[in-house]
C-alpha cells in the first residue's frame, strides 16, 4: 500500500504546482517558444478538444497532438505565425490547482492573420505537473469561434 499523502505533501505538490503554472503563463506571455518548451516533459500528454480529422489543416497546423518539448515550442510558433501578435490578448480568470493538477480557465483573443478577423474563444487548460514539468496539457477551448477566423484562409499572411 503506498504512503499517505500528508497535508504538509499536499501543500507542497500544490505550492510547487501553481509555481510552473504561473512560470507558463509569464513565458506564454513574454511570447519566447524555447523557453516555454523547457517548462515541458518529453513525452507530454497534449491534446486539443477539436474532432481528430480536424487537425493539422493548413490554415489550423498548431492543432494537432503533440508529445516532445520540440513539438511545444513549435505549438507556440504557429500560434504566433498564424495571428496577428499586436491583437493578441488572453484574460486568465482562474487558477484552481489540486495536487499536481491544475486548470486554467481564461479567455482568448485573437486576430487571424490570413483573415483579419477577430475571435474570442473561452478557454480552460488542464495541465499536470510531475517533478517540475508539465506533463499533460489539454486544451478545451471554443474551436467553432478559431475555425470560423480561419475560414478559407490558406495560411500565415493569405487572405
Amino acid at each position: 500500500m503506498p504512503p499517505a499523502t500528508t497535508p504538509a505533501t499536499a501543500t507542497d505538490t500544490a505550492s510547487a504546482t501553481r509555481a510552473v503554472i504561473e512560470e507558463l503563463l509569464r513565458r506564454i506571455g513574454a511570447g519566447d517558444p524555447d523557453r516555454i518548451a523547457e517548462l515541458y516533459a518529453d513525452g507530454a500528454d497534449w491534446m486539443l478538444d477539436w474532432p481528430e480529422h480536424e487537425y493539422g489543416r493548413a490554415e489550423t497546423p498548431w492543432i494537432r497532438h503533440r508529445s516532445s518539448r520540440a513539438d511545444a515550442a513549435a505549438h507556440y510558433r504557429a500560434l504566433a505565425e498564424y495571428h496577428v501578435p499586436d491583437a493578441a490578448d488572453t484574460r486568465i480568470e482562474r487558477i484552481l490547482v489540486d495536487g499536481a493538477d491544475a486548470v486554467v480557465l481564461c479567455e482568448i483573443r485573437q486576430t487571424a492573420r490570413a483573415t483579419g478577423r477577430a475571435y474570442r474563444s473561452r478557454c480552460a487548460l488542464h495541465l499536470t505537473v510531475e517533478q517540475g514539468l508539465i506533463t499533460r496539457h489539454h486544451v478545451y477551448e471554443d474551436s467553432l469561434a478559431v475555425a470560423q477566423a480561419f475560414a478559407g484562409a490558406a495560411g500565415p499572411g493569405r487572405a
